[in-house]
């Protein structure tokens, strides 16, 4: 059986695009040595678990596939959080989880106190209403509804795995540490 450790890593070299790939997006180019900066693309303790932050709170609260990765990249920016790691926590937002996010953000809205009628949701979605249709309830009364749903959704999520990542980096710093100076505990008998 492969190594699927091995696979994934050989699939992500294979997919990812390159630092100067990036840099070379030309939503990114205004920005040039802003952007350009080395601590920036460097995994350190403290990059690790900002850049998490703005690519989960950027990834929820966008909702736009082609933007959640340079917001993310341009919130990392001020943050001085990992672009690399911003960019990919995005993808946690992908169409397989965009529905439960919107839900949620309209049903967090309605118990803040706005009022996005969720009957209509059904119908538009039952009836296969148009873009114009889904546009027209958006903007009526969903919209501070979402807005505020998606916000404190993405606030919480975007904590959440600030604090998850400053866990997993102590542990795995710990756990190469204990390797080093405590071989033997991880050395294979036959």
């Amino acid at each position: 059986m492969a190594d699927s450790g091995n696979f994934f890593s050989r699939l992500a070299a294979k997919h990812t695009p390159t630092r100067e790939e990036v840099l070379e997006s030309r939503w990114l180019k205004p920005f040039g040595k802003r952007i350009r900066q080395s601590d920036l693309w460097r995994a350190t303790r403290r990059s690790i678990p900002r850049g998490v932050f703005a690519g989960l709170f950027i990834g929820i609260f966008l909702m736009v596939p082609g933007l959640q990765i340079v917001g993310a990249a341009l919130l990392s920016v001020p943050l001085r959080g990992n672009i690399p790691i911003a960019a990919a926590m995005t993808f946690l937002s992908n169409p397989a989880t965009t529905p439960f996010f919107l839900i949620a953000s309209i049903a967090l809205g309605n118990k803040l106190g706005f009022h996005a009628d969720l009957a209509a949701f059904e119908a538009l979605y039952t009836s296969g209403a148009g873009v114009s249709e889904w546009l027209g309830w958006l903007l009526s009364d969903a919209a501070p509804a979402m807005i505020t749903g998606l916000f404190l959704i993405a606030l919480g999520c975007a904590l959440v795995g600030y604090g998850v990542s400053i866990v997993v980096w102590r542990w795995w710093v710990h756990r190469k540490w204990r390797r080093r100076t405590r071989p033997e505990l991880f050395s294979h008998r036959s």
